[in-house]
């Protein structure tokens, strides 16, 4: 992990939408009136023709990027997690996701880590929210690797995509020959004490108290699991059969997120006791993010003491 190379996968959203657009013709953008703070402002600059500014009408946006799936274009779609997957659900549900039209759909100021917008702007359900849509394929990045990647990668996929992408400013974990694939999880490390998985703006915490730990003597390894859905089922099933504990940890509400899909996963093919860490079913508060994570208990710190509990 490079903590000196910082980026929030929104920048790298914005900067993937842009190569992207010089590759594929039928790629059209579609923003909700934030296209600064999404990051769609790059594209707009670059391709002003194929790019939609809907104003703030959520619901219009996703309708309109729908119908123009049908007319063969691939539509991103952009703007607050908060507005993209909570305002728009029923577009999101009936008229993308019923029909599988081919609409990205990418929601960023995701989790409490949105900091001082407060409770009203940090979405911590849509993943529960966005897994639970039939034909819906589920994705949230750690780095700006990996969001390059999975912006062209998706691309590929016909059908309707929801990737959660962060405000905060994160560390590369990942080097640019660094293999990715969909639908399945990277383990990072070989320790049998304890498998941490872990998603988005989290994962870096889970490696710093990988490092951290070993200075302990006890050796984790971290399973980033970039896709939500489909879930990697092989890898949870190793990683439960191989190690002493489980452990889940995610900038979203532990009831229904990346916790409970792998709980769902462990409850009917291998069942074993999985710790799930993340926003307890509450709301979020007002404070900078490094703050917001500390007392919601989503740091490095509070994964050492999660896998110490009972092990040492």
């Amino acid at each position: 992990m490079n903590e000196e190379i910082k980026k929030a996968t929104r920048q790298s959203y914005g900067e993937a939408l842009v190569k992207l657009g010089e590759k594929n013709k039928n790629v059209v953008v579609f923003d909700a009136d934030l296209s600064g703070a999404t990051k769609t402002c790059l594209f707009k600059q670059s391709f002003p023709e194929r790019f939609f500014n809907i104003g703030i009408a959520e619901q219009d946006m996703l309708s309109t990027a729908a119908g123009m799936a049908t007319c063969g274009k691939i539509p991103y779609v952009s703007s607050f997690a908060m507005f993209t997957a909570g305002r728009a659900y029923d577009q999101i549900r009936n008229s993308i996701c019923y029909p599988k039209n081919n609409v990205k759909i990418c929601a960023t100021h995701s989790g409490i880590t949105v900091g001082e917008d407060g409770a009203t702007h940090q979405m911590i359900e849509d993943i529960s929210l966005m897994r639970t849509i039939p034909n819906m394929n589920v994705f949230c990045p750690s780095d700006d690797i990996e969001t390059e990647w999975l912006i062209e990668e998706v691309s590929k996929i016909y059908g309707p995509v929801y990737i959660r992408l962060c405000r905060l400013d994160t560390p590369r974990i990942y080097n640019e020959n660094q293999i990715f694939q969909i639908g399945k999880g990277i383990q990072i490390g070989e320790g049998t004490d304890a498998t941490v998985f872990a998603t988005g703006v989290v994962v870096c915490e889970a490696l710093k108290a990988k490092e951290k730990l070993k200075e302990e003597n006890v050796h984790i390894r971290v399973v980033d699991m970039h896709t939500i859905k489909p879930i990697d089922k092989e890898i949870i099933i190793k990683c439960a059969k191989q190690t002493k504990k489980l452990i889940s940890i995610e900038d979203h509400n532990v009831i229904g997120g990346l916790g409970s899909a792998i709980s769902e996963v462990l409850t009917e093919e291998y069942p074993v006791k999985l710790i799930r860490m993340g926003i307890k079913d509450t709301f979020g508060s007002s404070g900078k993010a490094q703050e917001l994570m500390k007392y919601f208990n989503i740091t490095a710190e509070d994964i050492m003491k999660a896998v110490n509990v009972n092990l040492m």
